[in-house]
């Protein structure tokens, strides 16, 4: 199975040519889902006891299954939060699958964990943690809280041993990404959702009313905040400053969750925003967001890394075997919940030494700069509203008259023509909830001409 034939190396010298004539191809098709059964009958059984060969194999993905999925690349791909890896991140993805090291271990992954460090230096840098602060890189934004509030929570068992009979409780907005409602429930800790309506966001005074009205039993279970550091829906940044000084007069781990905010660090335009998440104890960025590298690339940075090793580090007879001087370093699988992990911040760290952090900043400004320019746009015609002002790189904008399915229609014919992928949302005020239509911006090939164009289609 392992071995190397002519139709072999005839099969992997396609598999080149596509991958690179994907990665240089600046305007791929937009892709359109299909149904599984659809699917089907195109290509077949594809999984057989004799197998298919790979050239057929092949030929069925890049003709047919690719095209049943939507590119997150396209410069006009404005959904959700999208992403935009650069052509560099990519190339070494597959260098990283190739090279096949598992990156738990020092002893198996030092070269690799070397790079990923340097990388993962920078990303502290931003934060404006204290000296010895550090993280590790994950699967996403979800294992990353994950990891951060099984970091807390094991610490504040430790506190008092009365803790670990109590069911945790935590607090964050209704603002917070899902994956902190979900990560609650995987930990068994109850979550209690606090928002400043008037702010739109979590804010000191609507922390400590919410602790304030808590009863004695409750405030003995609370053992943490989770603020946003830049919602995905709007890209609204939660009172930082203010809710770390809650935090540390409560004794409270805190959390800070700017897996897509998190980009905006290290641009000095918007820097000032996040004032306060240096006082964090945890906090989450998604380099395969806003820091152009492919999925899945999720990063968990702590103030204390031996807090996190206390929660996580993982003991094993065949893991204390090897004794030579140079197998001993830093294991990323001590500090978050994954044992088993491939390299996943090498190709962030290919990308930023061959490009270097200034271009980094350039680009983010960048989709900051298109955030700014469509709500210009927006303003500027009399049959759009800007429902907010930008967030980051978000921009929240109605068509006066339209009905959720007038969004939906649209959404789906300009899809469907392969001209953008603009999606709607929904967003709340003075207790009215309304369809609005969406843009995020990441990549940085976005151009102002796109934006125009995707606006005059509303009219």
């Amino acid at each position: 199975m392992h071995s190397i034939d002519i139709g072999t190396v005839e099969m992997m010298l396609d598999i080149m040519k596509y991958s690179i004539g994907r990665i240089s191809n600046t305007n791929p098709d937009m892709g359109k889902p299909t149904k599984e059964e659809d699917l089907l009958k195109l290509v077949g059984d594809t999984v057989t006891e004799e197998g298919i060969g790979g050239e057929k194999a092949f030929q069925l993905f890049r003709d047919v299954l690719s095209k049943a999925a939507v590119p997150v690349d396209h410069p006009r791909h404005l959904a959700f939060v999208p992403a935009a890896p650069t052509k560099a991140a990519i190339l070494f993805d597959l260098v990283t699958s190739a090279s096949s090291i598992h990156g738990a271990y020092w002893m198996t992954g030092g070269g690799g964990i070397f790079c990923e460090n340097r990388a993962m230096e920078w990303l502290v840098s931003l934060t404006g943690l204290p000296d010895k602060s550090f993280g590790v890189f994950t699967s996403g934004g979800t294992a990353a809280n994950l990891s951060a509030i099984v970091a807390g929570r094991e610490y504040w068992r430790s506190l008092d041993d009365d803790n670990k009979g109590l069911k945790a409780l935590l607090i964050t907005s209704n603002g917070a990404h899902s994956s902190i409602k979900s990560m609650a429930k995987v930990i068994d800790a109850d979550i209690l959702l606090v928002d400043d309506e008037k702010n739109e966001k979590l804010t000191r005074s609507a922390l400590e009313t919410a602790i304030e009205k808590l009863t004695e039993f409750d405030r003995k279970r609370l053992f943490a905040v989770v603020a946003t550091g830049g919602t995905t829906n709007a890209g609204i940044i939660d009172d930082l400053d203010g809710i770390a000084e809650v935090c540390e007069k409560e004794n409270l781990w805190y959390h800070v969750d700017a897996a897509y905010g998190g980009g905006a660090l290290a641009a000095p335009s918007v820097r000032h925003l996040f004032k306060g998440i240096e006082r964090a104890d945890s906090i989450t960025i998604d380099p395969h967001k806003w820091m152009f590298s492919p999925y899945d690339c999720g990063a968990v940075i702590y103030k204390n890394m031996e807090l996190a090793a206390n929660a996580h580090s993982q003991k094993g007879a065949y893991l204390d075997i090897f004794k030579d001087e140079g197998a001993q370093g830093f294991n990323p699988a001590d500090y978050q919940i994954q044992l088993t992990r491939r390299l996943r911040g090498l190709p962030l760290w290919f990308s930023l030494a061959m490009h270097g952090t200034n271009k980094y900043t350039e680009a983010i400004e960048r989709g900051i700069s298109l955030a700014n320019f469509a709500a210009q746009q927006i303003q500027h015609n009399q049959n759009l509203e800007l429902v907010r002002e930008p967030g980051l790189s978000c921009v929240l904008y109605k068509r006066k008259g339209w009905e959720a399915e007038d969004y939906r229609n649209w959404t789906y014919k300009n899809h469907q023509a392969n001209f953008a992928l603009v999606t709607p949302t929904k967003w709340t005020q003075d207790g009215i909830t309304e369809t609005c239509a969406r843009f995020c911006f990441i990549n940085p090939d976005t151009k102002e001409s796109d934006i125009v164009e995707i606006l005059e289609s509303m009219n």
